[in-house]
Parts: structure tokens; C-alpha cells; sequence
């Protein structure tokens, strides 16, 4: 068994998040165009993140990815409809 020492905190985090996120859209309770919503907000952070975000840059980009990479696990997992874009 892995102890609790041997673990990132912040992979721990990100664990729970993930699953948090599935658990969630899995219920209902959050609909593909709300987990593309939030993938939407999380990339708009990088353009601010100098000024809003106490992270690098860096840091941003990399949370971006990956909640591009969960939108995409979610939508093909669970389906639903996406977001309308208005143009």
C-alpha cells in the first residue's frame, strides 16, 4: 500500500477532482456543456494568469490540458449534448 507521505498533494488533488468531475456528470448534476464551460473558463486563466493566478504560467497551461483531456473522457464516456456556441 502507497502511504500517505509517498503521494504529491497535488496529484492527490487532481485524483480527486477527476473523479469528482466524473461522478458528478455520471449523476446529472453536470452536463457536458457545463464540464465545457469550465474547460472554457480554465483556458481563459492562462491569458490572466500574471495577474489572477498565484501559479505560473506554466502550471496553467498544464491544467488546461488536462481539463481538455477530461472534457474529451467525459464526453465520450457519458455523451449529452454540447454547449451551443454563439458566434
Amino acid at each position: 500500500m502507497i502511504e500517505n507521505s509517498d503521494v504529491d498533494p497535488g496529484e492527490k488533488a487532481m485524483i480527486i477532482l477527476q473523479s469528482l468531475i466524473c461522478y458528478l456528470r455520471e449523476k446529472n448534476v453536470l452536463s457536458r456543456a457545463d464540464i465545457e464551460e469550465l474547460r472554457d473558463r480554465v483556458e481563459a486563466r492562462i491569458a490572466a494568469s500574471e495577474t489572477s493566478l498565484p501559479c505560473a504560467a506554466a502550471i496553467a497551461t498544464a491544467a488546461a490540458t488536462e481539463m481538455a483531456e477530461l472534457d474529451d473522457y467525459c464526453g465520450r464516456k457519458y455523451g449529452g449534448k454540447h454547449r451551443r456556441r454563439v458566434n
